[in-house]
């Protein structure tokens, strides 16, 4: 499974990014949890998905968990060591489609921050 995490998409089906052990000690965590540790963790480095694409991997992991049907989060956070509050989240399920093209053009090396925001999130627009 594809998962968009701001402009890096990770394969969660490669291997389970969590331990059995940890995965049941996160199933108590619901979703608003999880995008507040989200958040936490993108106030903190904003660039959370390139330079701990472990820790990201693991939270895109936890975010799907929480809500199956969701393949695409964007945290978007306005500066390092910000206020988790200021970190906007957003959050959407694309077709399988999307994230395989999204997919392909990452392998290619294309996918970058303004693309990824021009194929979904459309922060830019304006």
């Amino acid at each position: 499974m594809l998962f968009l995490l701001n402009d890096v998409v990770f394969d969660l089906d490669e291997a389970c990014p969590v331990t059995p052990g940890d995965a049941r000690r996160f199933e108590k965590l619901g979703f608003d949890y999880v995008m507040e540790l989200g958040c936490e963790l993108f106030a903190e480095d904003p660039e959370l998905h390139r330079n701990d694409p472990q820790r990201a991997r693991r939270l895109a992991w936890l975010l799907h968990d929480r809500e199956p049907g969701l393949n695409a989060a964007l945290f978007a956070a306005p500066a390092r060591d910000c206020p988790p509050e200021l970190v906007e989240p957003r959050f959407c399920a694309l077709p399988d489609a999307v994230l395989a093209e999204l997919h392909g053009k990452a392998r290619r090396g294309g996918l970058t921050p303004v693309a990824a925001d021009l194929a979904v999130w459309n922060r830019l627009a304006a």
